[in-house]
């Protein structure tokens, strides 16, 4: 039913846009308005240095009066002297990402859509303008320190409205990282595991890998673009021998592993594997803005759910894939509705996926609907379809409004023909900052169903990925904790054989780009988690220690899988514009199937990263 309701929003979307941009301000907004303009908050504010902040003495966000945001939101009101202008994306790796998700945690920035991810930059800078006042007057350093860098951070697109008549480019980061891997690690996230996780799906194996690079944005009113672009290298390796490869080809109902189409089938790596050395674009599209929403099209990162170790839906683990997108970056307000509902977001897009032999080149379409009814309660649902392909009907509007409005069971006779509407999957999550402990705990969870409209209405064969986040330790403010537990292998009779998730009767590569699962990095019938202890240095530097295991069932995979690994990062800056970042992981793993005994591989990662501060208005 969640892609009934992206239709619902579609209905109500022009009226509610209008309501949105009209001049409806509650009693509190309007005594505001009577002040003098710099008091107004209709301009970007500079947040006060945390010893500059006036008398009263300040106060905790728990110490306020309640404003009426804390059961309902009132009408959202965009900074209007950047509203109707072009941002980029923040890449899924940015330091905001964690940043942001701090303030969240420790009852700030209510606005936050943890659940849809990326975010533009003028969007990240919207959030704090809705909550500078409470977090500059708040007794916590640590969410002044946290407002002030990302505030300073974003500072060229606050200053946006001084330079309107002018364009603006911006040359972001240049990079360079190496990473030695000893042993043999994993690469199969699709069947027997992966060492090196939410990635963007580069190449890696054991012996010396690199990876060079830079990222460029730019912007000219209602238009921007974005490139990040990186030369990888990534040594050669043995691959599975023939007949290991051909088991995992019949678990996967292939008649024979070379029976799938040249080039070979790309989720299972027959041996020998060469070299990779790639000049490679791991993000690059351009926008243009309309009326809250970015319309994109290119090659752009996507997260879909609350959780920072995958998301069920979509993730970083793969290779991004082109596409067309249309997103709601800002939220939307819409009368009466959002007196129940709240603020609302909307994304969807479409585009061919790579990788793919059985069939080859299909497509995909995903949409998602997120509702905040309060401002620490969010709920999102989601709906992806892989559909077409060789041998099918063609890609066009037809097929694609056959494969978006087909929600009942399919017959055979449509599933096995060229009309068949695709792999169907559906995904519900929430996040919720805990009553009683609003700057303390947020309780969230992340669920996906095959061939179900909701997981709720199948929880006994749903994945899932709960997770709970410790914003702070008392008397320790820069320390917190991460956990979470996934799952796609639940107690039922059809999760059997690796085949209930990420994996279709049809699309027999299921859930992949180019070999990697675009979900979960978890898998196909595996249970597994995820714990971050985080010291933070600043807010964007950090000591971080963290363990994640993964189990694959018997039955998917013969004698199992067992992958355990443990992992330090250090993120410093040497200058403003300098940046280490260094892990060391350590992993071992039993895959009898593959390897007799138990393996083990530690990979060492130092990149170097320059932020060179360098624009050109135009």
């Amino acid at each position: 039913m969640e892609f009934l309701a992206v239709l619902c929003m579609m209905a109500v979307l022009i009226p509610g846009i209008s309501a949105a941009s009209a001049s409806t301000i509650s009693a509190s907004d309007q005594t505001q308005a009577a002040q003098p303009e710099s008091q107004s908050g209709s301009a970007p504010q500079q947040a006060p240095a945390p010893g500059a902040v006036p008398a009263p003495a300040p106060t905790t966000a728990d110490q306020l009066p309640a404003p009426r945001e804390a059961i309902h939101f009132a009408p959202y009101k965009p900074l209007k002297s950047i509203d109707g202008l072009s941002s980029p994306y923040i890449p899924l790796d940015s330091w905001i990402y964690p940043a942001v998700m701090r303030l969240y945690g420790l009852g700030f920035v209510d606005t936050v859509f943890a659940g849809m991810r990326p975010w533009t930059r003028v969007s990240v800078a919207h959030m704090l303008d809705e909550s500078a006042d409470r977090i500059t007057s708040s007794t916590s350093d640590e969410a002044i320190e946290i407002y002030s860098a990302i505030e300073k951070d974003l500072q060229p697109d606050l200053r946006i409205p001084l330079d309107k008549k002018f364009g603006r480019a911006d040359l972001e980061s240049v990079y360079a990282r190496v990473m030695g891997i000893g042993g043999t690690p994993l690469r199969d996230s699709f069947h027997l595991g992966q060492t090196d996780i939410n990635d963007f799906g580069r190449p890696y194996a054991g012996g010396f890998n690199s990876y060079t690079g830079f990222s460029a944005r730019a912007h000219y009113g209602m238009f921007s673009a974005y490139f990040r672009g990186e030369f990888q290298h990534a040594p050669s390796w043995e691959g599975y021998p023939l007949s290991l490869a051909q088991t995992l080809a019949t678990i996967d109902d292939f008649a024979t592993f070379t029976s799938v189409p040249l080039p070979g089938n790309t989720t299972i790596p027959l041996g020998p594997v060469s070299s990779v050395n790639n000049l490679t674009i791991l993000e690059g599209y351009v926008s243009a803005h309309v009326i809250g929403h970015e319309i994109s099209f290119g090659k752009m990162d996507n997260w879909y759910g609350p959780g920072v170790g995958g998301g069920m839906a979509w993730s970083n683990n793969a290779e991004n894939v082109y596409s067309f997108r249309i997103n709601r970056v800002e939220p939307l307000y819409i009368p009466y509705i959002s007196r129940i509902a709240g603020l609302i977001r909307y994304d969807f897009f479409v585009g061919p996926l790579k990788g793919h032999n059985d069939p080859v080149s299909p497509w995909t379409h995903a949409e998602k609907i997120s509702f905040k009814p309060t401002p620490n309660v969010e709920i999102g649902f989601q709906r992806t379809v892989i559909w077409g392909g060789v041998g099918h009907a063609p890609i066009t509007l037809g097929t694609f409004w056959h494969s978006f409005y087909s929600i009942s069971d399919t017959k055979g006779s449509e599933k096995f023909s060229r009309n068949d509407p695709g792999a169907r999957f559906s995904a519900v999550d929430f996040s919720w900052r805990l009553p009683f402990l609003r700057k303390w705990l947020t309780l969230y969870n992340d669920s996906e169903v095959h061939d179900d409209v909701f997981p709720i209405t199948a929880p006994r064969h749903a994945a899932i990925r709960p997770g709970l986040y410790l914003s702070h330790f008392p008397g320790a403010p820069k320390l917190d904790l991460r956990v979470e537990a996934v799952s796609t292998d639940p107690d039922t009779g059809l999760s059997t054989g690796g085949q209930d998730m990420y994996i279709e009767v049809v699309q027999r590569n299921g859930y992949t780009s180019n070999g990697l699962l675009m979900g979960d990095w978890i898998g196909r019938e595996n249970k597994g988690g995820q714990a971050w202890l985080t010291y933070h240095l600043s807010p964007r530097e950090w000591l971080q220690v963290s363990y994640r295991s993964d189990k694959a069932d018997k039955d998917f995979i013969p004698g199992g899988t067992t992958q355990n690994d443990f992992s330090f990062d250090l993120v410093k800056r040497l200058t403003p514009d300098i940046e280490v970042k260094a892990n060391v992981q350590y992993e071992r793993w039993l895959i009898p199937l593959y390897k007799s005994g138990q393996q083990s591989d530690t990979s060492t990662t130092f990149q170097l990263t320059w932020y060179p501060r360098l624009d050109q208005r135009f």
